[in-house]
């Protein structure tokens, strides 16, 4: 096991083990005190109750709890347990183990357990015994924040927790106590439970009161400071537990944001265009199959870099297609997750910002939603893995979305998206950037009729001057505008990929078969070393969406039985109907789409490297310069 300050550690099985008796003997019968008539009767006509001013603590009555029996209760007439009911006892039973398990990790990282051993010994007396005593309770709050962190990291469901959940009547004397607590407070959630969904939401609903309770108390505690950045992780239950920076399992708060409607981005029409059908592609993700046709059909869009200057749009086209998502989710009655990675979950700690990122890949991949995830500003949050600057955690994150977009382990089912924006895309790595299936170039407003309607639109309606000789949105109509700027890829745009193109249609001619197409990307390899085999799938993905290059219409989506909840085959069918061969104009357009964002990313790139060794030579020639004066004056 590792020390608490150097890592993440990790508990072994061993250790949790040996508490299997005490967690058993918690769940199938366990006394605790109960408060009974202590707490005052309340008060006729008043939230208030009477407390007695004489102490009634020593006339407390035990209460025998059987959390096995209490459980089995919701479906009397069966002897066996359901899955359901059998996953919150195991989870009970082994949230305890782990709670001890990670009270004894607490214990001999402070002086907790040195003091244990001597008060065997003899009973401390003094400062000792005070320390003794704090540090004990703060095990036992330890123990109680685990196991109630366990709970709901183990337990599925998302549902929001009943509002008449009480919190338990926590005691903190010992961990086996503050478990006693907590084990009598889940009896008393799941006491009376109508079936086996309703014990699912009352465990996590308790376990979330008591994760509000705990934080609540937390100042009340002395000694917890070294559990603070503590990472304890157990494999074979996926648990991690991150201190108590984040309350685990904090209620997912509904997405605020501002939506924008299509008509409301103006310019960027191939990536606007492609937003629109990532979109509706979202949607055919089939829950009982957790498969999207898309996938099978190629042409689906995983991930996406979208690059452009300062304010051309990026920030607007992630609101349109959260927007739109968020539209067909409500129409379908879809759970859908949006969730932006940035700077500000990059950790100085050692391993967090990779688990951040990790969570955050986890999040937005859940099968049981429709997920979008963004990664804005990708060029902060990542490095270059040769960029000996960046910080630890930048490069941990740049590891994680590597292997998550396209690692040996990546599995895309066709029910999220991921999209990195940058102004600076030269600044991330290659091959990051390489795990981008598609590039959006966001370049904004590019014509004058651009400049009039984004004029018109924003300036809003609060006056009366004439518009003048303009027919307000005509150029962005999506239909024309795609076609239009589709076709400015018939030949390439950047100047190196140009000077290949003519190279090779002077010595080849045209081209016209698939040989002539391989010999363009190798002569495209030969100017640019970091055209590899990856960029040619990115290539034929985008080739095969141009194919499924169909307008799902509208109406599929207006009212859930017309596409969204039909079965998988019958949406396959319905999308194959729509596809449309794959053409030479196709091809080519996508190749030099592609390839122009490589040339453009390396020119920039050699560009800055440029202007970085003429800042450092003007420098140089400053201080030679001052150095000489200096000397004349006989100041060197």
């Amino acid at each position: 096991m590792n020390g608490l300050n150097a890592g993440l550690t990790t508990i072994h099985e061993d250790e949790i083990a040996k508490h299997l008796a005490v967690a058993q003997g918690l769940v199938t019968r366990t006394l605790v005190l109960d408060p009974g008539d202590g707490q005052g009767a309340t008060l006729a006509g008043t939230g208030r109750r009477f407390v007695p001013t004489v102490s009634t603590g020593s006339v407390k009555r035990t209460r025998e709890i059987e959390l096995q029996k209490t459980i089995q209760s919701v479906r009397p007439a069966d002897p066996l347990l359901s899955p359901q009911q059998h996953a919150v006892l195991y989870r009970a039973r082994r949230g305890a183990q782990v709670a001890l398990a990670v009270s004894d990790v607490f214990a001999r990282q402070t002086n907790l357990e040195q003091l244990q051993a001597r008060n065997l010994a003899a009973p401390l007396a003094g400062a000792e015994a005070e320390q003794f005593k704090a540090l004990l309770s703060a095990s036992a709050y330890v123990a109680a924040f685990t196991f109630a962190a366990y709970l709901l990291s183990t337990l599925t469901g998302e549902s929001e927790p009943a509002n008449d959940t009480k919190e338990p009547d926590f005691l903190f004397d010992t961990p086996q106590d503050a478990l006693k607590s907590l084990i009598a407070g889940l009896d008393m959630a799941l006491s009376g439970a109508p079936d086996d969904t309703g014990l699912l939401i009352r465990a996590r609903a308790l376990a979330r009161v008591a994760i509000d309770g705990l934080i609540a108390r937390k100042a009340r505690f002395t000694g917890l400071s070294a559990f603070e950045n503590t990472h304890i992780r157990i494999e074979s239950d996926d648990f991690t537990l991150d201190g108590f920076d984040v309350a685990p399992g904090a209620r997912r708060k509904p997405l605020s944001m501002t939506f924008r409607k299509p008509e409301e981005v103006v310019g960027n029409h191939i990536a606007k265009y492609q937003s629109i059908k990532l979109a509706k592609m979202l949607m055919a993700y089939d829950f009982e199959r957790q498969m999207n046709p898309f996938v099978e059909l190629g042409g689906f869009l995983f991930t996406f870099i979208g690059d452009g200057m300062p304010g051309t749009g990026k920030t607007t086209l992630i609101q349109m297609i959260a927007g739109l998502l968020h539209d067909y989710c409500q129409v379908a009655g879809y759970a859908f997750h949006y969730e932006n990675f940035g700077v500000d979950q990059i950790s100085s700690y050692q391993g967090k910002s990779g688990q951040n990122a990790k969570e955050f890949v986890t999040n937005v991949l859940n099968p049981k939603v429709i997920g979008f995830g963004t990664i804005d500003d990708v060029d902060q949050v990542t490095a270059k893995r040769s960029d000996d600057r960046a910080s630890s955690g930048q490069h941990e994150v740049t590891a994680v979305l590597m292997e998550s977009f396209a690692g040996a382990s990546t599995v895309v089912r066709g029910n999220a998206s991921f999209g990195m924006f940058s102004n600076f895309p030269e600044n991330v790595d290659d091959a990051l950037r390489q795990r981008a299936g598609a590039r959006w170039l966001v370049d904004g407003p590019q014509t004058q009729n651009d400049y009039v309607d984004i004029f018109a639109l924003l300036i809003g309606k609060n006056h009366k001057i004439p518009l003048g000789e303009h027919a307000l949105f005509a150029d962005q109509e999506i239909k024309r505008a795609v076609a239009t700027s589709y076709g400015q890829h018939d030949r390439p745009k950047e100047e190196g990929l140009a000077a290949v193109w003519q190279r090779f249609e002077k010595a080849r001619g045209r081209i016209a078969t698939l040989a002539d197409i391989g010999a363009y990307l190798h002569e495209i390899k030969l100017a640019e070393p970091r055209f590899t085999g990856r960029a040619i799938k990115n290539i034929t993905d985008a080739i095969k969406m141009r194919a499924m290059d169909m307008e799902l219409p509208d109406d599929w989506f207006e009212t859930p039985e017309a596409f969204l909840h039909k079965s998988y085959d019958e949406k396959k069918a319905m999308i194959e109907e729509l596809r449309g061969p794959i053409t030479m104009e196709m091809v080519l357009q996508e190749i030099n789409r592609y390839a122009d964002s490589e040339f453009r990313y390396a020119d920039k790139s050699d560009d800055a490297a440029v202007t970085e060794i003429v800042r450092r030579e003007k420098q140089r020639e400053r201080a030679v310069s001052q150095i000489e004066a200096m000397k004349r004056e006989g100041r060197w």
